[in-house]
């Protein structure tokens, strides 16, 4: 048996032909080949990794980000770069009306005799009560409304960081909501300006699309869009080339 034993080793490793460079060639590859070994690699991941190195101008650029929008969750380092608002013309609509109604409130408060003279109203209907106060009651509603439309308007704001681009939303008086997207994944920055109102005055829409999952970003009503355009875009390329985001 053990004979047989060694001839069958001996059989595995020799060779069955030879090729035409004399390299011997065999049916099964040698038993010293074919046995593989596995070795075990431990790593280890320190629990308190260092932090980046921030520099003092960085840490200046930070430090005065933080007290001038302290509304903005700002991560070590990052810093405002631009702060897109939106344009003045989108609240000429709304404070249009509202200044309207109340100024038309206040003449009819004013000249409250001449309304009465000039309606023929007699009796209760007459009473000053009766007009003044659902006048008086009206534009404080139509104050509050118009004061509510400016507030969601102007609230609206698009952050440009040395990291990411930050967009706070605000939907009503007590509702916000704030998205934040890497410059990373940042595929693709282009802007749009329809109609001849747009191109007069100098504002339009600035579109973000992303990587991957493929969303998209828009902020309206944004003045001179083509430039804040220009600047995401250089920003985008920058930091994907690990250059430093200017100002």
């Amino acid at each position: 048996m053990l004979m047989n034993s060694e001839k069958l080793s001996s059989d595995y490793d020799r060779p069955v032909a030879y090729d035409a460079e004399g390299r011997p060639l065999y049916a099964h590859p040698p038993l010293e080949q074919a046995e593989i070994k596995t070795q075990v690699v431990h790593m280890t991941r320190p629990t308190d990794p260092k932090k980046p190195v921030i520099s003092d101008a960085v840490k200046l650029k930070h430090d005065q980000s933080v007290r001038t929008f302290p509304e903005l969750n700002l991560s070590d380092g990052e810093y405002i770069v631009s702060a897109v608002r939106r344009h003045p013309i989108g609240l000429f609509v709304p404070l249009t009306i509202g200044m309207f109604l109340i100024t038309l409130s206040f003449i009819l408060l004013l000249n409250y005799d001449l309304v009465v003279q000039a309606l023929q109203l007699t009796g209760d209907i007459a009473s000053s009560s009766v007009i003044i106060l659902p006048v008086i009651l009206f534009t404080i509603l139509v104050g509050i409304g118009t004061y509510i439309a400016y507030y969601v308007y102007a609230n609206n704001k698009f952050f440009l960081t040395n990291e990411s681009v930050i967009q706070e939303m605000q939907i009503s008086l007590s509702s916000k909501h704030e998205q934040t997207v890497s410059l990373a994944d940042i595929e693709d920055v282009s802007y749009t300006r329809i109609g001849i109102m747009q191109q007069i005055f100098n504002y339009g829409s600035i579109r973000l699309s992303t990587e991957g999952d493929e969303t998209t970003y828009r902020f309206s009503y944004v003045a001179n869009p083509k430039g804040h355009a220009a600047i995401l875009n250089n920003a985008v390329e920058a930091f994907k080339n690990g250059r430093p985001v200017s100002d």
